[in-house]
Order: structure tokens, then C-alpha cells, then sequence
């Protein structure tokens, strides 16, 4: 028999609709998620590896890209709220954003959305060197600002903040690498989107008001003169943030905000043993940036809760369980939590482990647990609806029994 068998509530992202988020047990439905993301869409990456649209209130069943190729099985993306403050964003040739020795001409390629609205930017420079600008900061925001690039043949893209040194990262778009950071710059990223498209991002906190993208045929930031040399660019991202989230399409007026996600009311008592039991999720953080999130079964508060969660310590996960006061609390070493980790949370009176990766890293052999069908709810956030899981999610159990270390081994290995 399969450790998934003894499951009571078994989330593997698979199906959705509006509102709501199928798991596969129980197969009455009680182990459905509700899902709310009110009023606005989001994108996510399809099983064709392109950017989609996704509608209000529809959860997201995102596909990973690895070197560009997608994955077969997707995970559930949850994100926080954000703006993108940039305006035509796939629309380069218009006076909203000032270019200076570029001429950009309009929906010459399949984007990575698979539509023909990726421009052309041509370099058009006899000295100096040639930019795209836009005044867009407030001076002492930290940002994360992207750009989607595409190489033909010019191979150096900057991301910067006006013209000083310490803002500006380098990227090469031809490799997929990152050839330097200012001092100022927080992180950088490129992402591979498939069929030579990159995302290249840069987090700083703005020194100044300007925002520049710029190409050029070297990486030293050097004058030259170049007339012919192109390559394209599609999907700009200003948000205010320390990483950079999905992808938010212009909406036609102004800025553009894509709301939370929310994900909860999974289960009943009848799903959930309060007494003994198994809380298991593979999952991994958007960024290591510090923030709680938690994912746990409640009573839909945070007075009884069995939770798993990142903390405000760099790349640590933390098991609960609180009934009003801490029975037991399980921290891990450090683990790179923007990586997928199956942690497994085991609680019984007197017997509280956390499983990471196929080991155990934490016990306590004294507390108690909860009253017999107090626990009723699974969901991503701390019980009572505070501290929301951001992130993304492979697979979700609930199991009614303490599992033996065995079990626990194979289900977190």
C-alpha cells in the first residue's frame, strides 16, 4: 500500500475553477480548497511554457521552465499583491518611453506570451550609447524592475537607476548569465523563458527618479557607434519589492495591480485526527526574504494550530504546535527554502518530530496536542488567516496518524 493511501486529505495541484482548488482526497470534496484572488488576473507559465492569463478568483497551476524547457507537472503559485507601476508594457515605440540613439519598431516577433507583440530595438548610435528611459522611481523605494530580452545581435543588457555605476547590472542575453552588479544593486536574476527569451530583473533601493534599459555591444558600460545591431524586447516590470513576481500585463490605464492570493477551508474534523497526526507539503518560498508564511490544519485560528512555515531567520523552517500555548516548537538548520523541500510535521502526545528532505531534524518527547475533532481546517496560512503562504506548492497531506520514522523518511526523501 502507498504512504499516499493512508492520506485523509491529499492535495496534488492538478484541477481548478473559479474559486476553488480540487485535491484528490477525500473524494466527497470536503478536502477542496477555496481560492480567491478578487477581482484581477494573473499569469502564469501553461504546459506549452507560455505566459497565460489567468481569470479573477482562478487559482494559478504554474509549469516550472528549467534551461528554458517546461516541466510535465505544475505547481500552485501563490503571490503576494502587487503593482506594476510601467505602463505600455509591451509597447516600446510611443512616446511613453523616452529612447535616446534606439529606434524601436513595433510587434516583430513571438513573445514568450506566443502572440506576434515582441518590438524590434535597433541600435542608432554614432557616439554615446543608446537607452530606453523612463522617470518612474521614488527615491528611497526599494524596487525590482525586469525587462523579457531577446539576442540577436546585441549581446550586453543593462537594467540601471539614471546613469551612476552602483545601480546598473550587466547581463549577458546571448549566454543567460549575469556579468556584474553595482554596489547599490540588491539582487539580480535571469531567468530562461524558452526559445532564446530571458527575464532579466535587478532589486535596488532607488537613488534616483530615472529608470534606464539599455543594449550595448560591450559590457563596460563604453561609448561606441553602432547603426545595425538589434535585439527584442517585451514585458516591462516596475513593482515596488525585494524580488520579482509573475508577470502583470498592462491593463490599459495606468499602473496595473494583480491582488493576493488566498487558499484556505480544506477539510473538516472528520479529515483531520486532532489527536495524532501527520501535517506533509513540498513547497518553496519566492524568495529568502525574511517574511513569515505559514500552512497549517486549525480550528480556523491561530489558538490551536498545527503549522509549518518559513521565519524571519534566512532559509529556516519551523514546525508548531500551539494549543494555547507551545507544545512544541521545531526548527531546522539552514536550507535554500527558493528550493522544493518535503517537510513533514508529525504530532503526538508526548512524540513531535519535523522531517526535511528524507531527514529528521527536529524532536520534543513532551506536550499534548488537542481535543478530539477541535481540528477542522487546512490551510495556507497561520489558522487565522494572518501570515499567508507565498509561494509555491507540489503537494499538500494530511495524515490521521503519526506516521514511523520509516513512513516519514520515504515521504519526505
Amino acid at each position: 500500500m502507498s504512504l499516499y493511501d493512508k492520506a485523509s486529505i491529499a492535495l496534488i495541484p492538478s484541477g481548478t475553477k473559479a474559486s476553488k482548488l480540487y485535491s484528490v482526497l477525500p473524494a466527497n470534496g470536503d478536502g477542496d480548497f477555496t481560492h480567491s484572488r478578487s477581482l484581477t488576473t494573473a499569469t502564469r507559465v501553461n504546459k506549452d511554457g507560455l505566459i497565460e492569463s489567468v481569470a479573477a478568483n482562478v487559482p494559478r497551476l504554474d509549469y516550472p521552465l528549467t534551461n528554458g524547457v517546461v516541466g510535465d507537472c505544475p505547481h500552485l503559485l501563490l503571490e503576494p499583491s502587487r503593482t506594476n507601476l510601467a505602463q505600455r508594457t509591451e509597447e516600446f515605440d510611443n512616446s511613453y518611453w523616452t529612447k535616446q540613439r534606439a529606434v524601436v519598431t513595433a510587434n516583430q516577433t513571438v513573445s514568450p506570451d506566443g502572440s506576434q507583440t515582441a518590438d524590434k530595438y535597433r541600435l542608432d548610435c554614432t557616439s554615446n550609447r543608446s537607452q530606453i528611459f523612463r522617470v518612474i522611481y521614488t527615491v528611497g523605494t526599494q524596487y525590482t524592475t525586469s525587462l523579457f530580452v531577446k539576442y540577436d545581435s546585441v549581446k550586453y543588457f543593462y537594467i540601471g537607476n539614471a546613469g551612476a555605476s552602483a545601480y546598473r547590472t550587466v547581463f549577458d542575453i546571448e549566454n543567460g548569465t549575469i556579468i556584474s552588479t553595482g554596489s547599490s544593486v540588491d539582487s539580480s536574476k535571469i531567468e530562461n523563458y524558452g526559445n532564446g527569451w530571458y527575464r532579466c530583473s535587478a532589486t535596488f533601493t532607488a537613488g534616483y527618479t530615472t529608470l534606464y534599459y539599455k543594449f550595448s555591444p560591450n559590457s563596460n558600460n563604453a561609448t561606441f557607434t553602432n547603426t545595425t545591431d538589434f535585439s527584442y524586447i517585451w514585458g516591462a516590470q516596475i513593482e515596488a519589492g525585494s524580488y520579482p513576481t509573475s508577470y502583470i500585463s498592462w491593463d490599459g490605464s495606468g499602473s496595473t495591480t494583480r491582488s493576493q492570493d488566498f487558499c484556505n477551508n480544506s477539510g473538516t474534523s472528520a479529515d483531520i485526527n486532532s489527536e495524532e497526526g501527520v501535517l506533509f507539503v513540498e513547497f518553496a518560498a519566492l524568495s529568502n526574504d525574511l517574511s513569515e508564511r505559514r500552512f497549517g490544519i486549525s480550528n480556523s485560528t491561530t489558538s490551536n494550530v498545527v503549522r509549518i512555515g518559513f521565519t524571519s531567520v534566512s532559509n529556516r523552517i519551523l514546525g508548531v504546535i500551539f494549543n494555547g500555548s507551545n507544545q512544541a516548537v521545531l526548527t531546522t538548520q539552514s536550507y535554500t527554502i527558493t528550493d522544493f523541500n518535503k517537510v513533514a510535521l508529525k504530532y503526538k502526545q508526548n512524540d513531535f518530530a519535523l522531517w526535511v528532505d528524507g531527514t529528521e531534524v527536529a524532536t520534543d518527547s513532551s506536550g499534548t496536542t488537542f481535543a478530539a475533532d477541535l481540528l477542522s481546517e487546512l490551510a495556507f496560512d497561520d489558522g487565522g488567516g494572518g501570515n499567508l503562504f507565498f509561494g509555491k506548492v507540489k503537494q499538500a497531506l494530511v495524515f490521521n496518524e503519526a506516521l514511523s520514522d520509516s513512513e516519514l523518511a520515504t515521504l519526505t526523501s
